[in-house]
């Protein structure tokens, strides 16, 4: 069973030859190693030469990684194709991990990884953003619903019958993995998320590109994909304990707001505060043990802005659907 692992990258930086070197690392290796410059970019793609990997022609200018892993798809000749971010560290025994579940199960045709718990970036907001991310993997069910482009495997032919990634809806990054996997489901796909295998992600972050990408690139078009494709399931990020925490931070910034006339309402806020604390406690026990008090307590305003701007673009995305905003369902076959 090969396996070719695909990686598209713009300004990928110091980053992207990290990226290339624990590639290199792989054990077994990969069979193809397929590099897709998404525009001339910074020309950290270069880097790819010195090991060996295939690159692509770049793109005159940015098309969005969609584009780029679609080319890359294209390219390829091996059973299984592997995507990966130009700014995560792929772990040495990835392959052997993909191997074993795709023969262990025949019906499998995509699966999903998780970073790890060790982010690159030592920055507050880095650190904070991408344990989230570990957790809300590590912590989900293994029936996955959804695709991932930064560390998600998926059988070639699946893949190109049901017309790859979006790239005319999504020409920049944003939810076209999922969008993928909520058309391989449609079409009775399997996908799993398998917890060890793992990445580690040196992106760093920072608030303007958290709020940024969390409102714009994700919600709002994830509403967008919830509503169309009727997909509301309890998972990852659309968990019930996560719905709820939408409605305890609206609640709560309603009833601070009110307390300017009326200050018996800041007792609203303080239950709404009670109420996020009670139903997100797993995981701050888990911020508690991995980074100690001090960090956990930096969370909370971060965590329950989450909250926030997610309630707002989903409100925002039920207008933009029902005034007709929101795109129709795509065909089977979506072109590159």
């Amino acid at each position: 069973m090969k396996i070719a692992v695909i990686i598209p990258v713009h300004n990928g930086g110091a980053a992207f030859e990290r990226c290339l070197q624990s590639i290199a690392a792989l054990d077994p290796a990969p069979d193809e190693v397929i590099v897709v410059p998404d525009g001339e970019s910074d020309g950290a793609w270069r880097a790819a030469r010195a090991y060996g990997a295939r690159i692509l022609e770049p793109n005159p200018s940015p098309r969005g990684p969609a584009h780029a892993r679609n080319r890359g798809a294209q390219a390829a000749t091996s059973d299984l194709l592997f995507f990966v971010d130009a700014d995560v560290l792929v772990h040495a025994n990835a392959l052997r991990e993909i191997r074993a579940a795709f023969r262990a199960d025949p019906d499998l045709d995509a699966l999903i990884g998780s970073y790890d718990d060790a982010p690159g970036a030592p920055e507050f907001l880095s650190q904070y953003r991408n344990l989230l991310h570990h957790y809300v993997h590590q912590t989900a069910e293994e029936d996955a619903s959804t695709f991932w482009g930064a560390c998600g495997a998926v059988r070639r032919d699946v893949f190109l019958a049901c017309g790859g990634f979006d790239a005319q809806r999504f020409p920049r990054p944003s939810v076209e993995d999922i969008e993928l996997g909520y058309r391989i489901k449609r079409e009775g796909g399997k996908i799993a998320l398998r917890k060890t295998l793992l990445v580690t992600h040196l992106k760093r972050w920072t608030a303007a590109s958290i709020v940024r990408t969390d409102f714009a690139c994700r919600a709002l078009p994830w509403t967008e994909l919830i509503l169309q494709y009727k997909a509301m399931e309890n998972n990852l990020n659309l968990r019930t304990e996560s719905r709820a925490s939408v409605v305890a931070v609206g609640v709560g910034v309603l009833a601070f707001g009110a307390a300017a006339f009326w200050p018996a309402a800041l007792l609203g806020s303080l239950l709404a505060a009670l109420a996020l604390l009670v139903l997100n406690a797993p995981l701050y026990r888990f911020f508690l043990q991995k980074r100690g008090v001090f960090f956990t307590l930096g969370v909370l305003p971060w965590h329950w802005l989450y909250f926030l701007y997610g309630g707002v673009a989903f409100g925002l995305g039920l207008i933009r659907y029902h005034l007709g905003a929101a795109r129709p369902l795509p065909e089977d076959s979506i072109p590159a």
